[in-house]
Formats: C-alpha cells, sequence, structure tokens
C-alpha cells in the first residue's frame, strides 16, 4: 500500500487559519460591547482590514442618521395604524448602511423584514419600502431595477436564492456579488446552513452577514447557540469567517468591503457575524422589558452607533457642528416627506394579486380573477 496521501490545504487557501473567525470581533475602536477587542490596526493582525477612507466614513453617518429617522418615523406610523408592524432596526443602522456602502450597484442585496434601513441607503424611495408593511403588495419597489430582492420574513430561507443567484451571475461572465442579511436566530434554521453549503461547495461570490443582536425575538443568542461567535458556522461549509463589532460603523465598512472584494475576486463565500444590539422591540406589537433587563439595554445604549461614529469623526476633526445639524436636517425632511406621502391613501389594485405568480396565466386563476372582478363590481 502506498502513503495515505495528506492534504494541507483548505480550499483555495493554503492556510487554513486564515479561514477562521478573529478570537474577539473587529474593531478600530478601543472597546467592545461583547469582549475585548481585536487591534485591526496593528501590523501583525491576521488579516488586514484598511480603515475606510474619511468620504466613506461621513458618507455612513449622514446614511445612519437619515436611516434612524426613517425607522423612528415608520414606527411611529405603525403606532398611528398607517402601518401594520414596523420591526424597527434601532441600534443596528452601522450593520445596515455598512452593507449597502459595501456594494456596488451591480452587486444585489437579499434583506430581511428588519433590514429597511439598508433598503433606502440603497436609494429605494422610502414609501416603496414601506408598501409590504402597508399590506398595499407583496413588494413595493422593482427588485430587478434596484438589484434588491423582495424583503423576506421566513427566516434565512432568501440565504439560497442569494448563493444560487452570485453562482449564476457568475456563469454569465458577470463580477457581481450577492449579498443576504440575515438575524442570530436565523442561523438556527436548516434553510441557513444549506445555503451555506451550497455556497462552499459552489464557491459562489456571496457574503453573509449575521446581524447578532442578541435575541431571536425573546430567545437569548445563549439559549440558541453554543458555538463560541456564530462565525464559527462558517468554517465546517469551507466558508471563510470573521466576526465584527457590528456598532463600530468603520469596522463593519472594512470587513465587510474586504468580504466582497475577496468573494469578487474568486475567494469564495464569506460569512460575517456583526454583534450589535436591538435597542428597540422586535417589532410594534412587542415588549422587550418581559424577556432583557433595563440594565443590558442602557449598556448597549452607551454604545450607540451613531454617537460612535460622530465622536470618531469629531476626534479627527473631520464632522463639525454645522455638519452634524445638515445631517440632521436633511433626516428630518426625510422623515416629514414619508410622513406626507404614506398619510394619503394608497391606490389599491386588487387584481394585481393574481399577477406574476406565474409566466404565464392558469386558466383556475383567470377565472378567480373574474370572480373578484365580478364581486368588486357588485360593491
Amino acid at each position: 500500500m502506498g502513503d495515505t496521501p495528506t492534504h494541507t490545504t483548505v480550499g483555495n487557501h493554503a492556510d487554513p487559519s486564515l479561514w477562521l473567525p478573529s478570537q474577539v470581533p473587529v474593531s478600530f475602536r478601543s472597546t467592545n460591547g461583547n469582549a475585548e477587542t481585536f487591534d485591526a490596526t496593528q501590523e501583525s493582525r491576521r488579516r488586514p482590514y484598511p480603515e475606510p477612507p474619511a468620504e466613506s466614513l461621513l458618507t455612513a453617518y449622514r446614511k445612519m442618521v437619515l436611516g434612524r429617522r426613517f425607522d423612528e418615523q415608520a414606527t411611529s406610523l405603525a403606532r398611528q395604524g398607517r402601518l401594520a408592524v414596523h420591526p424597527a432596526s434601532l441600534g443596528q443602522e452601522a450593520c445596515q448602511v455598512g452593507a449597502a456602502l459595501a456594494l456596488r450597484a451591480t452587486d444585489w442585496l437579499f434583506p430581511t423584514y428588519r433590514d429597511a434601513v439598508a433598503l433606502v441607503s440603497r436609494g429605494i424611495d422610502p414609501v416603496e419600502v414601506l408598501t409590504l408593511l402597508r399590506g398595499d403588495a407583496h413588494c413595493g419597489y422593482d427588485p430587478v431595477r434596484h438589484r434588491t430582492a423582495p424583503q423576506c420574513t421566513p427566516l434565512a430561507t432568501h440565504a439560497a436564492h442569494a448563493a444560487g443567484l452570485a453562482h449564476g451571475e457568475r456563469l454569465k461572465g458577470a463580477d457581481t456579488v450577492a449579498l443576504a442579511l440575515v438575524g442570530d436566530g436565523a442561523t438556527s434554521e436548516g434553510d441557513f446552513h444549506e445555503a451555506l453549503n451550497l455556497a462552499g461547495v459552489l464557491k459562489a461570490p456571496v457574503v453573509f452577514l449575521v446581524q447578532n443582536n442578541g435575541y431571536a425575538i425573546s430567545v437569548p443568542r445563549s439559549e440558541q447557540c453554543a458555538a463560541l461567535s456564530l462565525a464559527y458556522k462558517g468554517v465546517g461549509y469551507g466558508v471563510r469567517a470573521e466576526q465584527v463589532d457590528g456598532n463600530d460603523a468603520a469596522a463593519v465598512l472594512a470587513v465587510l468591503t474586504t468580504a466582497v472584494e475577496d468573494a469578487r475576486a474568486g475567494g469564495g463565500p464569506w460569512l460575517v457575524e456583526a454583534h450589535t444590539y436591538r435597542m428597540g422591540p422586535h417589532t410594534s406589537a412587542d415588549d422587550p422589558s418581559r424577556y432583557r433587563t433595563a440594565a443590558e439595554a442602557g449598556r448597549w445604549r452607551e454604545r450607540d452607533p451613531i454617537a460612535l461614529l460622530e465622536s470618531g469623526l469629531r476626534e479627527r476633526g473631520l464632522l463639525s457642528d454645522a455638519d452634524a445639524k445638515a445631517a440632521a436636517a436633511e433626516a428630518e425632511a426625510y422623515a416629514a416627506d414619508v410622513r406626507a406621502r404614506l398619510a394619503e391613501e394608497p391606490e389599491l389594485a386588487p387584481h394585481a394579486l393574481f399577477d406574476h405568480v406565474f409566466a404565464a396565466p392558469l386558466p383556475h386563476l383567470a377565472g378567480q380573477r373574474a370572480s373578484l372582478r365580478a364581486r368588486l363590481e357588485d360593491c
């Protein structure tokens, strides 16, 4: 018998350690909500994450301020009955804006129901974003035009779609990357693991961003998974993994930009876990005080991602009082426009329920459409 062959490589990388996430979340700041901080500026770091340029950080700041004000306005509209419900993303702005800014216009974003801030940061009309939550349509924006999939409510079902689209685009010769946003609860779903396995086997140019906000509705992370970090779930599928301080906008943008461009260059898929916190309720129908303490929420409010970024920009002389006031004024005008437009009664099109179900209308659907038309005419 000959010698048993030994394998010294994992996927395309000779060093298997490159597949493991950093032991503590990557951050450009000196403190972290969970643990000791990985110093991304040290020359001895295992992976280089260049700090984003000042202009990118200023853009992120403006979009985070605008996104939060939009999110607050949407929450108010839900309380007024203008929206059926609203899953706020208060405290997760660095993750959502970072995801939007790390992508090119030609890339694809796969959001969940909580990622409205990522959608408006991508330039989608806010009223079109909220159409789903008002109940007017399954998706208010054109996914193809915006290269953004419809918001996904079932946990993790869109993750495999992202992997498949990324692989398909590569087969067509495009350099498209897909980025799927998921929550910590979604990592316990079978769809998530199937998506990672598919992406790893195909070496698809896709990035999975887990916004670990500590709770799957009311279930804490400690009762969901015993892994040291959710990022470690990528290793078993041949997916490069990293974890990042999700409240450090500069670190989020640096890691995601690195992941997206590595995937684009043929490096294969990435799994990035962002440690953040949902400072508000799960939805406008939730009472978070039933499952978490005020002290815990207070500790995370001290690490507000917008406040952290603003203080960092001011320390470097990149943001003035006038700049901050201008960003706040822009956000207020944006919210006022959303408020005014959603105060108008929607133009309902009941027959559109039958559109886009099949490529060619089926006889029984045509019959149902005719029946609905007759009922509406009798009203």
